[in-house]
């Protein structure tokens, strides 16, 4: 079956072809998210959250960009609205979080593994994560597509709807602040 006669029977509520959906697209819609929210936890609920979506909004889908591209925008979208959500949340809690279980004060939060990353690697990219973690939202959102995703500037431009030359931009910003935050954190800590 292609792209497209499946995109046809999902909109016909077609479950098996929702099940090849979700198969097919599975790990990309994860990768995408875990490299944005930086939680396992987090990930596994935003992708599932993604593909209800999808399946909710395919009589939306024309076809205008490619499947790939619009199943990305959805998976950002979530991503950055969980985001929001959690952040809404904390400012609630912030006393709280800031005790662990025995009322001991918590200075970092537990370090952060993307399922990708070679063992021997872990710590580095514990470290990088953290660091794009505090890149502004668009950075962020153009550096994970591209670094962790691989997709290209035009592919990037479509997903997040701005040019390639704004897409340009924003990478370039995300590799100074990056080289910025990662100067700064091997030279008071290594």
């Amino acid at each position: 079956m292609t792209e497209w006669e499946l995109i046809e029977q999902l909109k016909l509520k077609d479950e098996r072809a929702f099940k090849t959906i979700v198969d097919s697209w599975q790990d990309m819609v994860y990768n995408t998210v875990i490299g944005i929210v930086q939680s396992a936890e987090d990930a596994e609920d935003v992708t599932q959250e993604v593909f209800i979506q999808v399946y909710e909004s395919i009589q939306s889908f024309k076809g205008d960009s490619k499947f790939s591209t619009w199943v990305y925008r959805i998976a950002v979208t979530k991503s950055l609205d969980h985001l929001r959500r959690k952040k809404r949340k904390k400012r609630f809690a912030f006393v709280q979080s800031l005790f662990g279980k025995n009322d001991e004060l918590v200075n970092d939060p537990p370090d952060f593994f993307h399922p990708g990353v070679v063992a021997e690697n872990k710590e580095n990219s514990n470290v990088l994560f953290k660091a794009i973690a505090t890149l502004p939202q668009n950075q962020n959102v153009a550096f994970v597509l591209n670094k962790v995703e691989g997709l290209t500037y035009q592919q990037i431009s479509e997903v997040m709807k701005i040019s390639e030359s704004a897409v340009d931009s924003l990478l370039q910003r995300a590799k100074t602040n990056l080289k910025k935050n990662l100067e700064t954190y091997y030279h008071n800590y290594k």
